[in-house]
């Protein structure tokens, strides 16, 4: 338990070390709000500092270890992230803060503003900072600048990484935490710098690149893309598909293994169904009588941010006919790649369960034969099939569980069922009263809550979450506590009776 409270000093140290960015803002727009932000950043620091100024002796983490560490780590990173936008008076409620701060963590992008421009610089900026920490995690982050926990430290690594498993890039884990914000931090700011050139104002195009990278969707317009140019609106298109391919890909192009790169199966198919969906909803959205070079970028554009979970617009795809709103809807659980900063289930687990359905199925023809599911030219472990079965069971249950709660609320099937699918695959918006010109302040402080536990559950590939809620975790921990104190009094009586 130690351990874990030393991580949690440490995530409160990094979430205080990125307040400067937002104070630095206010100072630069001269705005008192920033007062808030110092205020929250003081706070954290000295809680931060309480919990890490002695470090444990024993820092070996375990797969339970690791699960609960990142899921109080991001519900304290949440909490404490929401309090300027309620001190400031911005987001008045702490429900709707929260809502608001978690949604941007957890790169979900679904928003209770209802009028978004009329907040400040420094919280619009904190804002969409949020994606961009939450985008590649702040577990990563912290194994980038921190050589901690030895080599257990890949099981913070696994528990917040998305997809059906992690690997390491170069031998050492801290290695690899580095080379991927290196290339996160390069992707980024390469896109502001072409937003600024397409004559996007800097402070929108920061913005908009760290809500692109992290895959988030938070806007700083209430029609979000619509009244951009149209070559703003490919550039962040393109970038949103960029950022829903797997982080591996962009390190073996950088080693020059470009043919290495290029034998990726999970791109192939995340290319292929990309293509594919924009074809079919370009020939349907046709039909309205909009222009051929229109119809092409805003497929496009949609079919990229559904598809990586980002959440921006171009079009109120609302309005759309029935075909591509289902279509949409579908590729919101598809996702992107895993290794990604994307959400929705993955490419990958989505392959590798029809090719383990198909096997299935030739086991009928041939009894005796042995069949095997290969993914990546490699064959798929027996453990990792039966982690994806699982996987899918608890995100069946938690999204069936989800709607039949925010259903309470009374509205109609649409918004309640793309509601939970937005929030759960971390998209943001939905159809009917949760469209892209719509938010969520509507809805009732429990439906926040259920929507609050999806996000986070989506966005930490629902294990971590659920842990925290499972019984025998809290009973073994409690009880392992009580035997280590028995076993110092037992040492203590023994050495005083000596």
């Amino acid at each position: 338990m130690k351990s874990v409270l030393y991580i949690l000093g440490w995530i409160l140290n990094i979430e205080a070390l990125f307040m400067l960015l937002p104070i630095g803002t206010a100072v630069i727009y001269r705005e008192h709000e920033g007062i808030w932000f110092a205020l929250v950043m003081a706070i954290l620091a000295a809680l931060g500092f309480l919990l890490t100024w002695r470090k444990p002796k024993q820092m070996r983490f375990y797969m339970r270890e690791g699960f609960v560490c990142t899921a109080l780590g991001w519900i304290a990173l949440s909490f404490f992230g929401c309090l300027p936008f309620v001190w400031t008076g911005e987001i008045p409620r702490l429900i709707d803060a929260l809502f608001e701060t978690v949604s941007g963590f957890t790169t979900t992008g679904a928003s209770i503003l209802p009028k978004v421009e009329f907040m400040s610089h420094c919280s619009m900026l904190w804002r969409c900072f949020t994606h961009w920490i939450g985008g590649m995690g702040v577990l990563v982050f912290l194994l980038a600048v921190l050589p901690m926990v030895g080599g257990s430290n890949m099981q913070l690594m696994r528990a917040e990484s998305p997809g059906p498993s992690v690997g390491k890039l170069v031998p050492k884990v801290r290695a690899t935490a580095l080379m991927l914000y290196r290339l996160y931090i390069v992707l980024t700011v390469a896109e502001a710098v072409l937003l600024i050139l397409a004559g996007m104002i800097p402070f929108e195009a920061i913005c908009t690149a760290m809500g692109t990278a992290g895959t988030g969707g938070f806007g700083f317009r209430n029609d979000s893309f619509m009244s951009f140019s149209p070559a703003i609106q490919w550039i962040v298109a393109v970038f949103m598909m960029l950022f829903g391919v797997n982080f591996n890909v962009y390190y073996l192009i950088s080693l020059g293994k470009l043919r290495d790169a290029s034998r990726c199966e999970e791109m192939r198919w995340y290319v292929g169904i990309i293509a594919a969906a924009t074809a079919l909803i370009t020939f349907n959205i046709a039909q309205t009588g909009m222009r051929l070079a229109d119809t092409v970028r805003h497929a496009y554009f949609q079919v990229c941010t559904v598809m990586t979970t980002t959440g921006f617009s171009s079009a109120d795809f609302d309005l759309w006919p029935g075909f591509s709103k289902a279509l949409l809807v579908m590729l919101m659980y598809v996702g992107a790649c895993a290794g990604s900063t994307g959400g929705g289930l993955k490419i990958s687990r989505i392959v590798i369960a029809v090719k383990a359905l198909l096997s299935y199925l030739g086991g009928f023809l041939h009894p005796h034969a042995v069949r095997r599911v290969r993914f990546e030219d490699k064959d798929v472990e027996a453990s990792t099939l039966f982690g994806i079965y699982i996987y899918f069971i608890g995100a069946f249950v938690i999204v069936v569980l989800s709607i039949l709660l925010v259903s309470l609320d009374g509205k109609d099937l649409v918004t309640t069922f793309t509601a939970v699918t937005a929030t759960f695959n971390n998209i943001g918006p939905g159809l009917a009263q949760v469209g892209p010109t719509a938010h969520y302040a509507h809805f009732s402080t429990l439906s926040k809550l259920v929507m609050i536990f999806d996000m986070l559950a989506g966005r930490l590939e629902i294990f971590p979450m659920l842990l925290l809620f499972y019984p025998p975790l809290w009973k073994e921990t409690v009880g392992d506590n009580l035997r280590r104190l028995r076993r110092r009094r037992r040492s203590r009586n023994a050495d005083s009776v000596a």
